[in-house]
């Protein structure tokens, strides 16, 4: 999936200059904030990467929202004179860097990134916004993350909603009613950030707060009745436009290479003499570090290292004498940090290009096999060297170390080798560590060892221009190769004793962490069968049933038009047709989002005509047509490939393809999964955990009449609504059940009456009445909440059942929402932590059971709480009995764990 990276440069300008002393060059000149920009940048680039980029600054000249509001940034002082001139230069620079850079004339930097967010997020890519700017995280949503570069805060949508007390979605409401004072954008007078999450957690939105306004007590509530008539501009002022038209799309933002002859200028003007040195090449301690790969040192005869570096003693084997030399210490270490160096990042079709080792400190050798060009040297023949690294490779009594090992099993085995001795993982022992933070290597290289790292950029180039691995010189290819392995086994001397120090730490990484890693190498190779012939079906269908809701559609309008056009559509809808306005975009026009389609549909038959051509559009073009050309050419098969180390849950995330958010609720999303099928003479099998996170509930709780619904195997939505409603279980009617069941859910994700109100459509005090009966009946549950929020507070994280540590930053926050937050999640997050543990628990267990019993059936998927797997037909009934057990014994809850298994042809019949 394709990563969108977009700077707030007008952000990051005015902050570097303010945080960075009056730095200049001989001539007088400031250069502070260009270094600064320039170095935000750089570390940007290395810790997130990305296809398409863009840097974008504020234009000159008025904005539509001055026409709006002509007081509109008007306390702003003017730009202070030595900032100015470093404006002209840094936009040079910035694009020197490979940068594509924008700046709009009429529309603000927010506007520019919010319209490129939201195109990207229409193509299924990824968006990271790096900004200060606080108002930017009403973009924030699945798929787009906030980074501020200077704090190392990144925020999701549940890190925007723990900040500031309000999701994303209500960011826009919430400084309509505080205020922003930098753009000089007026609140409710008196109104701070604790008020305003306080309303909107009341009232939901700031268009109920307002029609409730005469409600709200107090000074404040004055204050608020007298800015009613602002409010709605001021929202439209802090409200982030992503509709406005922009002079390039997003396939002109390709990651471009450096202009070296600008940046070669630019740095000799400015004085940056260490960046000058690096674009002219490795400084004369690198090369002294490295030697050229003609002339490899024979082992135990390694150049010395230069005074505090740390590429001092890296080789590269060239010859057979080394190689043996290296064997022989290989044979004989207790542990060594492996690494290879390929020809792709996709894991099924990347190949060798060379291997690097380490077994100490400051000491590594890299063994290059598949370097080419006309200055490559000669290099040990790939197929020998493998053939006599194999045993070793493959040796279980030969402990290795690697950082994200999985990668390197895959490259392994696409030349027929299985390694064994997988002994640690420094990514996998960071994630436990610290699962909130970053685990690639040049992150945990800066943040435990105090290193920066050489970033791949700086060895293969970006963009167009980027070379492959294979052509990178041996000399320069062995100072990153082998600073690699060198580094990661730094990381894991600095890592492992922490875990140790910590006991259920170290079993959480040994006995779930490393095992499920080696199941889920298994489940990738394998690979999952899929009927493409039927997505080409289920394509032509869509397609067709997408014409005719187009047909639908213009008679319904009484003429043709664009469907995807929102300029048509509001013409449409609301000039031809004169439905009411919802809302409207940044530039003044009516809104025609999903937001408002949903709104509309209640009533009238075009929006709901539309969101249904949208929901298609969707299906057709993420997975009936997108599915089959991921289908590897060699196998057949679509694989996946499953991270451990991203949720802060512990939950696994898939991705090329994403198999874990095919949509279910309707019968078309549910026929693609009917595609995922199973070979001649085989079936798919599902085996799901029934209310795995209800039954934590229960077990964390010690709640004695949940544990008993639990226990006598009661249907435990209409138990709870049999204790809620006062009536017995078989009078609950099933509304009632529908009830409980959302009440049931919604507490565990921390639902407050108003959320519970709004779901069921119940007025605010009859939902929290249901609120309060539910903690009546279940004290014990009640009693859990306000438990684990105290034990969060003293700590500063809350545990799973099996030790992992989730942890809250704003558990202690003095900002009343941003704590709020922080507290629901400390009552969930155990709950789902200890699901993510349980099904990992139950891949491990599972895959061990098949194994050991011979059987042929194979582990194929893990979609949250449900294993798939690929059974053949004659073993299909001693599966079915016996896959239950074997996943359900892998803890030993308070209550009893409960597995639903199905079967069928194809995973939607199975389900």
């Amino acid at each position: 999936m394709p990563v969108l990276l977009l700077v707030d440069g007008s952000s990051y300008l005015y902050r570097a200059f303010h945080a960075l002393p009056d730095l200049r060059n001989s001539k007088g000149e400031p250069t502070g904030a260009i270094r600064g920009v320039l170095s935000m940048l750089r570390r940007l680039e290395a810790d997130y990467k990305a296809e398409f980029r863009a840097c974008v600054f504020d234009a000159r000249g008025k904005t539509f929202r001055d026409d709006w509001y002509p007081d509109y940034k008007a306390n702003r002082p003017s730009m202070p004179e030595d900032l100015r001139a470093q404006v002209e230069p840094l936009h040079a620079a910035v694009k020197a860097e490979g940068w594509p850079l924008l700046a709009v004339d009429g529309v603000e930097a927010d506007d520019v990134i919010g319209t490129l967010t939201r195109q990207a997020l229409e193509r299924g890519w990824e968006v990271v916004i790096s900004t200060g700017d606080k108002d930017l995280t009403q973009l924030v949503r699945p798929g787009v993350r906030w980074v501020n570069t200077m704090s190392e805060e990144v925020l999701d949508d549940a890190g925007v909603a723990a900040k500031f007390g309000v999701p994303p979605e209500r960011i826009v409401d919430y400084l309509a009613l505080v205020g922003d004072t930098v753009d000089n954008v007026p609140g409710v007078e008196k109104c701070g950030p604790k008020t305003a999450v306080k309303w909107l957690a009341e009232y939901g939105t700031l268009d109920n707060l307002v029609a409730n306004a005469d409600k709200v007590g107090g000074k404040v509530g004055e204050n608020l009745r007298k800015h009613l008539d602002f409010l709605p501009l001021g929202k439209r002022l802090v409200t982030v436009a992503t509709d406005v038209a922009l002079p390039v799309g997003l396939d002109e933002l390709p990651a471009r290479d450096d202009d070296k002859a600008a940046l070669r200028a630019l740095y000799e003007r400015f004085e940056f003499r260490g960046w000058l040195q690096a674009l002219d090449g490795a400084t004369a301690e690198a090369a002294a570090a490295v030697p050229r790969a003609g002339d490899a040192a024979p082992v135990g005869e390694d150049p010395p290292a230069a005074p505090g570096a740390h590429r001092g003693g890296y080789v590269a084997i060239l010859g057979w004498a080394t190689f043996d030399a290296w064997l022989a210490k290989l044979d004989a270490a207790a542990l060594v940090a492996f690494d290879t160096e390929t020809t792709s990042l996709d894991p099924l079709a990347a190949q060798l290009v060379g291997m690097s080792f380490a077994i100490v400190e400051g000491e590594a050798a890299y063994l290059p096999l598949a370097h080419r060009g006309p200055d490559a040297p000669a290099q040990l023949p790939l197929a020998e060297v493998l053939a006599r690294l194999k045993p070793w490779l493959e040796s279980g009594a030969h402990a290795k170390l690697g950082q994200n090992l999985k990668y390197d099993a895959h490259v392994l085995a696409n030349h027929g080798i299985r390694l064994g001795g997988i002994a640690h993982d420094t990514l996998l022992q960071s994630y436990v560590l610290e699962s909130d933070k970053s685990h690639d290597m040049d992150s945990l290289a800066k943040r435990h060892l105090g290193l920066t790292t050489i970033p791949y950029t700086e060895v293969c180039g970006k963009g167009a221009k980027q070379i492959g691995f294979d052509e990178v010189a041996v000399d320069r290819a062995t100072e990153y190769a082998a600073e690699d392995a060198d580094v990661t086994l730094r990381l894991h001397h600095n890592l492992w004793p922490q875990l140790e120090a910590a006991p259920a730490l170290a079993a959480l990484y040994r006995d779930i962490e490393l095992p499920a890693m080696q199941v889920l190498f298994d489940m990738e190779r394998t690979g999952v069968l899929i009927d493409a012939f039927l997505l080409a079906q289920q394509s032509e269908e869509l397609g067709r049933r997408l014409m005719t809701l187009e047909r639908e559609a213009h008679a319904l309008a009484g003429q043709p038009f664009n469907l995807g056009s929102p300029k048509q559509l509001g013409e449409i809808l609301f000039g031809k047709l004169g439905l009411p306005v919802v809302k409207k975009t940044a530039t003044g026009q009516p809104s025609t989002d999903e937001e408002v389609l949903v709104q509309l549909a209640d009533d009238y038959p075009l929006p709901k005509l539309l969101l249904e051509h949208r929901s298609f559009a969707k299906l057709k073009s993420t997975y009936a047509d997108k599915l089959p050309r991921m289908v590897n050419p060699k196998t057949g098969r679509v694989h996946t490939s499953f991270s451990q180390a991203v949720a802060v849950t512990g939950r696994l995330a898939s991705s090329d393809p994403n198999l874990q958010n095919i949509p279910i609720r309707t019968a078309e999303g549910r026929r693609i999964r009917a595609a995922f099928i199973a070979p001649r003479d085989h079936v798919i099998v599902s085996a799901d955990y029934s209310q795995i996170e209800l039954r934590i509930m229960a077990h964390l709780s010690g709640d004695a009449r949940l544990r008993q619904s639990f226990a006598e195997g009661e249907d435990v939505h209409r138990a709870t609504a049999a204790e809620i409603f006062g009536v017995a279980p078989a009078e609950v009617t099933s509304e009632q059940r529908r009830y409980a069941k959302v009440i049931n859910f919604g507490l565990i994700y921390g639902m407050s009456a108003h959320g519970l109100a709004k779901n069921l459509g119940l007025e605010r005090a009859a939902a929290a009445a249901y609120i309060d009966r539910y903690f009546a009946r279940y004290p014990g549950v009640a009693a859990y909440m306000e438990r684990v929020k105290g034990e969060a507070k003293d700590r500063g994280y809350v545990e799973t059942v099996f030790g992992r540590r989730l942890y809250l930053p704003e558990i202690r926050a003095s900002q009343a929402g941003r704590r709020q937050a922080a507290e629901r999640a400390a009552i969930n997050a155990p709950m789902q932590g200890t699901a993510a543990d349980l099904i990992k628990k139950a891949m491990i267990a599972v895959h061990g059971w098949l194994a050991e019993s011979r059987l042929k059936s194979r582990l194929i998927l893990q979609v949250h709480d449900e294993l798939v797997l690929e059974v053949p037909r004659d073993e299909l009934e001693r599966v079915r009995a016996e896959l239950p057990a074997q996943m359900c014994g892998v803890a030993d809850l308070a209550v009893p764990l409960l597995v639903e298994v199905g079967a069928g042809e194809n995973w939607d019949e199975a389900h």
